[in-house]
């Protein structure tokens, strides 16, 4: 018997949430055909051609009638491939084939090949988390998307592999009870085997920073010639990043997924994200945005490390871009036909030359006039600079030292003993900052610089001496004091001593040297 009409609750990604959109069928005397409404994209515009071939080899037989499909509502547009399968089971609920209580309360995406196959989506996880808020009691998805749909934790998720499948999952009643609430997809990030810091040797000065920035997560300049070891420091600083918490976990694996990013097979972010583009990368590659709303590499690096080698090398525009997410931890992308917000919390590592052939100030190598080095360096602005809590110089290591020997029973301190005074002085700071909407001393805005970074009279007396002498920014003082309450916390420290702030202006000296 054919219904005539039906509906089913389907979801649209748009930047990092998900909208809930209404499917509906409606079959009707007429000339014998196919339309879909709704402002569509092109893609979606194809969802009807490959649902009637996916019907037509999952052999289901339909009668030739007049056949509308609507995707409401319809003040938005629908992007993405996320319709087939619901728009086929809304089709052969109005047909009759499936019974429209059947599929009450039940959220379904997935894409259809021509075969009946249900294809992977990106995008799951926002669209159960959705599912959730609209008090849906199960979410249908793609096999391989499973996994990933289940780590949320809140909804039953139904996995299916075909249209014929998912048909015969809701007939003649939904077998909804033997789909459990899993969540137990697993958080724990694999043991780490990458570069270790016990490979570097000397650059005392630049480990200590890396230390100092990981710990308050504060932003980090590397400068130095090449070969100095800026790249190799860098690429050392994963191991010794804190663990993710479950949230964290969640809440990046969104991001990723909307980007389509994860494997199916781990479907989970398990480990803080290092992200590292070339300097050839695009404004709108970096700040993300596009025609569709997608993250870019500062949304990906959300809550781990944004790593900017060749520091001037990178388009100007693109260096600016960074300005506000530095500040407010977050983005927001405007074009004409819409306005995104994404996460943008990282630590941004940078390195550069300070020079364009590398070894200024070593006057016998340096091969730049004072004008090029003057334009070299100029290519990264002032406020940018003043948003680097830390600066650290790199000098080319001395032959003997490079290949000197341990002493016997001695070695380079290696990065698990830096990750366990890293995540002690996390933990301090968890503590101080329970109940706030901080979580590292980098976090500090000035209201928390002024409640948590108090100083005695002759730390204060100090602290002006510096602001006169370097010619400090009120931005630059707030960083310095926030580097300062690091390494208090470093030395267990319950008050910000005048070493802490001494070493705090000294990781500040670079600037001065090369800037001015």
């Amino acid at each position: 018997m054919i219904v005539l009409y039906s509906s089913i609750l389907s979801a649209s990604v748009f930047g990092l949430t998900a909208r809930k959109i209404r499917v509906e069928a409606d079959v009707s005397n007429g000339l014998p055909g196919a339309v879909m409404v709704g402002y569509l994209a092109g893609q979606v515009r194809e969802t009807m051609d490959r649902v009637r071939t996916a019907l037509k080899n999952s052999d289901f037989a339909l009668e030739p009638k007049k056949l509308t499909v609507n995707l409401a509502p319809a003040g938005f547009k629908k992007e993405g491939s996320f319709f087939d399968l619901p728009v086929a089971l809304a089709i052969l609920s109005a047909y009759g084939l499936l019974e429209e209580k059947h599929t009450e309360g039940l959220l379904v995406v997935g894409e259809l090949g021509l075969n009946g196959e249900v294809c992977p989506v990106s995008g799951i996880l926002p669209v159960v988390l959705e599912a959730k808020r609209e008090g849906c009691r199960a979410c249908m998805v793609p096999w391989d998307n499973v996994k990933e749909a289940e780590y949320a934790g809140i909804l039953p998720v139904i996995g299916v592999k075909t249209l014929k499948e998912a048909v015969s999952f809701l007939s003649p009643e939904p077998r909804w009870k033997t789909v459990s609430v899993t969540g137990k997809v697993s958080v724990e990030a694999s043991a780490y085997t990458g570069p270790d810091f016990r490979d570097i040797r000397g650059q005392q000065e630049a480990r200590r920073a890396a230390e100092i920035a990981v710990s308050g997560f504060h932003n980090l300049l590397l400068i130095g010639p090449p070969g100095s070891g800026k790249s190799m420091l860098a690429s050392r600083i994963p191991s010794i990043l804190p663990g993710l918490s479950r949230d964290e976990v969640l809440e990046i694996s969104s991001i990723y997924s909307i980007a389509g990013l994860l494997n199916t097979e781990h479907p989970l972010v398990t480990e803080r994200p290092f992200r590292a583009p070339h300097h050839t990368i695009t404004t709108q590659a970096l700040s993300g945005g596009g025609r569709i709303p997608r993250p870019g590499e500062i949304s990906l690096a959300h809550r781990g490390v944004l790593f900017l080698d060749e520091l001037p090398e990178f388009p100007r525009m693109a260096l600016e871009v960074l300005r506000q997410p530095l500040e407010n931890r977050k983005i927001l992308i405007s074009r004409s036909n819409y306005s995104e917000e994404f996460p943008a919390d990282f630590l941004l590592l940078a390195a550069m030359n300070p020079c364009k052939c590398g070894y200024y100030p070593d006057l016998t190598r340096c091969t730049c006039t004072e004008r090029e080095i003057h334009g070299y360096l100029h290519r990264i602005s002032r406020p940018l600079l003043d948003r680097m809590d830390l600066s650290a110089e790199m000098s080319r290591i001395p032959f003997e030292e490079l290949l000197k020997k341990q002493p016997k029973g001695t070695k380079e301190e290696d990065s698990a003993a830096i990750r366990s005074r890293v995540e002690k002085v996390q933990k301090i700071q968890a503590r101080r900052y329970e109940g706030t909407s901080y979580r590292f001393n980098g976090d500090l805005d000035s209201a928390g610089v002024q409640k948590y970074c108090a100083l005695g009279a002759a730390e204060e007396k100090l602290l002006e001496g510096m602001y006169q002498k370097f010619s400090l920014t009120a931005r630059s003082c707030h960083r310095l004091l926030k580097v300062a309450r690091t390494l208090a916390d470093m030395d267990e420290s319950e008050n910000i001593g005048k070493k802490h702030l001494a070493e705090a202006a000294a990781f500040r000296a670079a600037d001065e040297k090369y800037w001015g």
